[in-house]
Formats: structure tokens, C-alpha cells, sequence
């Protein structure tokens, strides 16, 4: 199978987003690699630029539920731990024991917390809402302070007025991402 990857600017750090001819695949870290197999770039596919659109509306605060089809490699437990994380909703937050409940698997929270590691696609799937059963951040493979700016984030979004969400779009070099006259243009 051919992967393709694009390189986007978020306010969380850049990121690698990777789409098979499936669905999205991956939103990495900068520095982290795809591990499904050989990618090339393309920055006009349309998975990419699709996903590229909902990412800039969600972190302009426009967006709280993805609608790209995704297509993650996984184990079945992985994949089952990924569903679940889905259904976390946009501003909450579940422990690891919480989501090994949800899954039939209660006594299973540190498995539930090694798939929550090793899920390809962040952001989209909301492994950053995932907390320690005492309520503390815990691992995040972008790092806790972009798990914590991302909760922050959410809870601005969802519990305050538009103008504190406009004010931390601000603070956050928002204003440096690409805009959908910009997303088209690549379009064509």
C-alpha cells in the first residue's frame, strides 16, 4: 500500500499528516516517523487537505467532532481502544480505568494505556483527553505541555464566551495557519 504525507503548521508544533487510499493513517509529531510503510508527499490529496481544513477549524475553535475516515494500523485491541477514545467528547475527560471499563476489560487499564500510546492519529483520535485515574496528566507523545495546551484549550472552547476563545486563537499563533482560500489554491 502507498502512504502520502504533508507537513502542516499547527499551533501545537508542526505535524505529519499520512493518508492511505483508505482514509487518514497518521498525525504525527514532527519528529516522528510512520510505521506502516513507505510514504511520499502530496500536497494535493485530498484526504490530506480535507484533514488539513477540519485540524485549522478545530483549533480556531470551529470544529469539536472530526468527520475524516480514518484508516489507523493497529491491533484488534488497539482498534477497540482507538473506538473508545472516540466517544470522549470534545472538552472531557476519561482515565485509563474508565475506558478499560468501557471496553469490557476492567481490570485492563495499563493495556488500555499502552494502546492510548501508541495511537497514530492524534488529535483526531483524542488520546490528549486520557488522564490519570488521581486526575494528573500523564504520557502524551507530544509531550505534557501540548497535552495540557490542548485540554486547555478544549475546556476555553467549550465553557467560555467566543471572545476568550478569539483572544486564546490569538495568543497562540493561530494566525499563522493556512486559510481556506489558501487550502484551495493547493486544491487545484
Amino acid at each position: 500500500m502507498t502512504y502520502v504525507q504533508k507537513q502542516i503548521k499547527s499551533p501545537v508544533g508542526n505535524l505529519k499528516i499520512v493518508a492511505s487510499d483508505k482514509g487518514l493513517a497518521a498525525i504525527l509529531w514532527e519528529k516522528m516517523n510512520f510505521k506502516g510503510g513507505p510514504t511520499c508527499e502530496d500536497k494535493t490529496n485530498p484526504i490530506l487537505l480535507e484533514t488539513e481544513r477540519q485540524l485549522i477549524e478545530y483549533f480556531k475553535g470551529e470544529r469539536k467532532i472530526f468527520t475524516i475516515e480514518l484508516d489507523p494500523i493497529g491491533t484488534e485491541f488497539q482498534q477497540k481502544v482507538w473506538k473508545a477514545l472516540q466517544t470522549i467528547p470534545f472538552g472531557e475527560t476519561r482515565s485509563y480505568g474508565d475506558l478499560a471499563k468501557q471496553i469490557g476489560k476492567p481490570s485492563a487499564s495499563r493495556a488500555v494505556g499502552a494502546a492510548n500510546g501508541k495511537n497514530p492519529i492524534a488529535i483526531i483520535i483524542p488520546c490528549h483527553r486520557v488522564i490519570g485515574s488521581s486526575g494528573k496528566l500523564t504520557g502524551f507523545a507530544g509531550g505534557l505541555n501540548v497535552k495540557a495546551r490542548l485540554l486547555n484549550f478544549e475546556n476555553v472552547a467549550t465553557n467560555l464566551k467566543t471572545k476568550a476563545v478569539q483572544y486564546f486563537v490569538k495568543k497562540s499563533a493561530f494566525q499563522d495557519l493556512p486559510t481556506d482560500r489558501a487550502l484551495n489554491r493547493e486544491r487545484q
